[in-house]
């Protein structure tokens, strides 16, 4: 089984696997247990097998989306990967350029407004109160 991830030294590689429709990512053998969980968290197919050497392991993207819901969650994927610190690369045939720019400002929106933060309610416009006078 060819793995891309090993084959050009990246964290992640994204294609359509050859004779099929399958969007596959590939990880590097030996990649860390973080990055499968997180390909799983994004949405991906764990895939295993054994090969009498380390575990062959591999991603897919649902096969129950239609074509262009697939592009779109792997897409999405890619900029939380990044985040991460992962070295991704993509095929041009599975990248949806309107879909990463979202994802981005997505993750800017999130990372400029930290969780258990929220803005302050809109106050009213109210007079200011009377100065008090010391009798």
């Amino acid at each position: 089984m060819a793995n891309l991830a090993d084959e050009y030294g990246t964290d992640v590689e994204i294609y359509i696997k050859a004779l099929t429709t399958t969007i596959h990512a590939d990880t590097p053998t030996g990649a860390p247990a973080h990055l499968h969980d997180l390909l799983e968290q994004l949405g991906l197919e764990r895939h295993e097998y054994p090969t009498g050497g380390p575990l062959y392991i591999w991603h897919t993207v649902p096969e129950h989306l239609n074509a262009d819901e697939q592009k779109r969650l792997v897409t999405r994927a890619i900029p939380a990967l990044l985040v991460a610190g992962y070295e991704v690369n993509c095929t041009p045939d599975v990248f949806d350029k309107a879909t990463y720019r979202q994802a981005v400002h997505d993750i800017r929106t999130r990372a400029a407004r930290p969780a258990g933060q929220h803005p302050a309610p809109a106050r009213s416009p109210s007079r200011p109160a009377p100065a008090r006078r010391a009798p």
